[in-house]
């Protein structure tokens, strides 16, 4: 008697890692050095940020200033590398204010019924017709002329968009079968959420929060460039930027360094976000083909995984 062969198993095409992709290492490796000069910028800087010679006012590059100098004689590299670390502090501060206060929220509002969906709603709403500028230089004249004051406005007019990122996530993979079979079998939302939503969610708040650094690093260069949050002569990328201005007839160059630091910046981050984007969309069209040919052995290991 010859014995019945089991159907072939199909099975989902891996997409390949994210990190492969040349763009995507690239801007890893420009986020790494930022990332560097804001932990040790100020330590292995080459001269003090704060010293000024009057000898070498509004000097181009040399072996000793490699960047050149301001109008006051300071190192413009060292400044830079000083700055770092408030840049960099400045966007985390934002970009966490808005990513707890936009995706708790936007998961509850799926789950918590129609009047939290309703009234997060028209909170967000109202949240994303304020002017961003305007609004942070507000709040910072109301309690205090600090960047730390400065970043809270900013993570605050963030969170609108995690909140409907990651709502619009969380209602999708809320209506899967899988989501459904679960409740069916007496699972609770606290466990649906950690098990089967907040895993699937997370690609998405990733993808966000690449971009909403993007966007705080845009809004500090700009706070810092008109001389809100920080207090002189503390450096920061945008005071440098602003520094010189006053003199661009003398030194018409001075601008050209710090400004393409912070858009070099932005761009990697943008970058990053865009390739962490298109994979993790190629996943979630992997997810949508159904499988075929499946013996009765995975259809058990999958009923099994549901809750």
């Amino acid at each position: 008697m010859t014995a019945t062969r089991r159907p072939a198993v199909s099975r989902r095409p891996r997409p390949s890692s994210v990190f492969k992709l040349p763009s995507v290492r690239l801007s890893i490796g420009v986020l790494v050095v930022v990332a560097f000069m804001a932990i040790f910028g100020q330590a292995v800087a080459p001269q003090d940020p704060l010293n000024q010679d009057v000898s070498a006012l509004l000097q181009g590059p040399s072996l000793h200033h490699l960047l050149g100098t301001d109008y006051l004689g300071r190192d413009v590299l060292s400044r830079l590398m000083a700055g770092s670390r408030l840049q960099v502090l400045s966007v985390l501060e934002a970009v966490g204010i808005g990513l707890v206060l936009g995706t708790i929220p936007g998961v509850a509002a799926v789950f918590l019924g129609r009047w939290f969906d309703f009234i997060a709603n028209r909170i967000v709403d109202g949240l994303m017709t304020l002017p961003s500028i305007i609004f942070a230089v507000s709040v910072t004249a109301a309690i205090g002329n600090g960047l730390a004051q400065a970043m809270l406005p900013i993570g605050i007019l963030l969170a609108p968009v995690f909140f409907r990122v990651t709502r619009a996530a969380t209602l999708q993979y809320s209506q899967a079968q899988y989501v459904e079979a679960a409740q069916l079998l007496g699972a609770s939302q606290s466990r649906i959420i950690r098990t089967h939503v907040w895993r699937k969610v997370l690609p998405t708040i990733a993808v966000t929060t690449a971009g909403a650094a993007a966007a705080a690093m845009l809004a500090v260069s700009f706070l810092t460039f008109l001389g809100i949050g920080v207090h002189p002569p503390a450096p920061s990328w945008g005071g440098v930027l602003a520094s010189d201005l006053n003199f661009l007839s003398q030194d018409p160059w001075a601008p050209f360094v710090p400004g393409l630091l912070i858009a070099i910046t932005v761009g990697a981050l943008n970058a990053l976000a865009d390739a962490i984007r298109d994979r993790t969309s190629g996943v979630a069209v992997l997810n949508e083909v159904p499988l075929i040919d499946l013996d009765e052995k995975d259809v058990y290991d999958d009923r099994r995984s549901v809750v």
